[in-house]
């Protein structure tokens, strides 16, 4: 008989779902995906779809029938799924349709089937812009996007089922998620791949103003970490922020990919009028409620997706 736990992973086949589907298959849990296939890496999940640690079924988190089918059977849930936040932008009611009334999909369906706990992926973009740094969990909330706004009424969505059903629950803020596989389109980190991209051709990267723009990189092998320890942590309930802790501004991030590309150029600088923006997360909480920690630098961690690149070409 197995007695492996199942954990439904939505979205498990992109980004981050394909490294947390490898990390729960290793830790010896039985892992099934829910996912349209919108943005999938099939290529990283085929592996433990062949020798049966993981199953897929296609679907999508909008429509109750397939959440309750994923359902079936499951111990934990992870909920990744949801539309990116420059989409959210060019069409509102899609994000609110896929990331809020699908959230409360996974939510409903998780509590009607008794599931041991959800972990839920949300966004520091819930601050907005913050009156302080390091950014914590207890500072005002300020979203922005509809997709900043419906990952905040999830957060809210998930509480609500707990006070009503007893379910329990922990939440997970991200910061700026990069890595391998990252996609272009990624709203905050495209700029990643959009400097790689420049320098193998030659050409310098181009950054408006003075560069002077933060984020808070982490990688997504350490986010798919904190999603399976707030699996297993003993304390639930929680909200976490998922970052480093530590600033890289843009101009800073152009010089370290010049150094990982090794490419003979310097930065160009083109005026205009940008809204300097900071981000770094305060992670004490994580480290308190998950045990948890980032492992991999920046510099380790760019030098990958640079590999990455090369090799695709």
């Amino acid at each position: 008989m197995d007695d492996r736990r199942t954990v439904l992973v939505t979205g498990g086949a992109g980004f981050i779902g394909s490294q947390l589907t490898e990390i729960l298959v290793r830790e010896g849990e039985r892992v099934r995906i829910l996912d349209n296939l919108r943005r999938a890496r099939l290529d990283l999940i085929e592996p433990f779809l062949q020798d049966g640690s993981a199953e897929l079924v296609e679907g999508d988190v909008r429509y109750r029938h397939r959440v309750d089918y994923s359902m079936r059977g499951v111990d934990a849930v992870v909920h990744l799924a949801a539309t990116a936040i420059n989409k959210s932008v060019e069409d509102p009611a899609e994000s609110i349709e896929i990331n809020l009334a699908g959230s409360d999909n996974v939510f409903a369906s998780a509590a009607d089937a008794q599931v041991d706990r959800v972990v839920f992926a949300s966004t520091a973009s819930v601050y907005g812009e913050p009156d302080k740094l390091p950014m914590s969990e207890t500072d005002p909330l300020r979203p922005q996007t509809p997709y900043c706004l419906s990952k905040l009424a999830s957060e809210h969505l998930l509480q609500f089922y707990a006070r009503t059903t007893g379910l329990q629950w922990n939440i997970l803020r991200f910061f700026n998620v990069y890595g391998p596989g990252q996609r272009a389109e990624a709203y905050y980190t495209s700029v990643v791949l959009t400097f790689i991209h420049r320098l193998l051709a030659g050409d310098p990267p181009i950054i408006d103003g003075d560069g002077g723009q933060t984020m808070d990189f982490v990688h997504v092998h350490d986010v798919a970490r904190a999603l399976a320890l707030a699996l297993e942590s003993r304390k639930t309930g929680y909200v976490c922020n998922i970052g480093t802790g530590i600033q890289t501004s843009v101009a800073e991030l152009a010089r370290l990919l010049i150094e990982a590309v090794g490419a003979g150029v310097e930065p160009v600088f083109q005026p205009r009028d940008v809204i300097v923006a900071r981000r770094a997360a305060d992670i004490r909480r994580a480290a308190d409620v998950l045990g948890w920690e980032p492992e991999i630098g920046i510099k380790e961690g760019l030098t990958q997706v640079v590999d990455e690149v090369i090799r695709s070409k």
